[in-house]
């Protein structure tokens, strides 16, 4: 009985430079990236970049792909396949903390104030980059997005959701306490911020000192 012949995979395909060099800039993008940018970046016309970028997503759709090509505000980013969102879902809470980080929940807490707002304007308000702790409160539900922001790039702005209000037992963000009340009055900044400089706090008079002693 003749054996059937053993499996052999099919010759690797490289792709044209052009396409590949998409593929890399997509992969590492946040936001969606506009052709004019692509075009500066591969040194390649606009007309050129946008027929690159267009037979990418034929083929991704043409393989049956997990991901899609897809062009949104003005630009092109990778994405999940809307078919596969079930488990990317999973996936997305599997493993998951029950408990936020401090700097997650100061993240959240940004969106929740300021909304809607943009990674790079939570950045901003941070001073640290932000990127990682939004995909995951975007993950957890807590974060989603909004809308775009006129403008070049037109970035993604981001609100909280029904969830997050949910968690907090709130029934709208109106319920949400005014910031003045979550800030320290400037005695106690001065205070903590000569402590951090090593200043000795008998130089600054009189102060709650006692009771920021009492502080485990």
């Amino acid at each position: 009985m003749t054996q059937p012949a053993p499996w052999q995979p099919d010759p690797p395909r490289t792709l044209p430079p052009t396409e590949r060099a998409v593929e890399a800039v997509l992969l590492a993008a946040v936001e969606p990236v506009p052709v004019s940018l692509l075009a500066e970046l591969l040194e390649e016309p606009a007309e050129e970049v946008t027929r690159t970028c267009q037979a990418l997503a034929a083929r991704y759709q043409a393989e049956g792909r997990g991901f899609v090509l897809a062009e949104v505000a003005g630009g092109y980013r990778l994405q999940t396949h809307p078919e596969m969102a079930p488990f990317v879902e999973r996936f997305a809470r599997h493993g998951l903390s029950a408990r936020l980080s401090a700097a997650a929940l100061e993240t959240l807490a940004v969106v929740a104030y300021k909304q809607p707002v943009s990674r790079a304007q939570v950045a901003a308000v941070r001073g640290v980059n932000v990127d990682g702790v939004m995909r995951l409160l975007v993950q957890r539900g807590l974060v989603a997005e909004v809308g775009h922001a006129p403008g070049p790039g037109q970035p993604t702005l981001y609100g909280t959701t029904p969830l997050f209000l949910e968690q907090l037992g709130l029934a709208s963000l109106d319920q949400l306490p005014p910031v003045e009340e979550l800030v320290p009055d400037l005695e106690v900044v001065e205070l903590l911020e000569a402590r951090v400089r090593g200043v000795p706090t008998d130089q600054l008079g009189p102060g709650p000192e006692a009771p920021l002693d009492e502080e485990p």
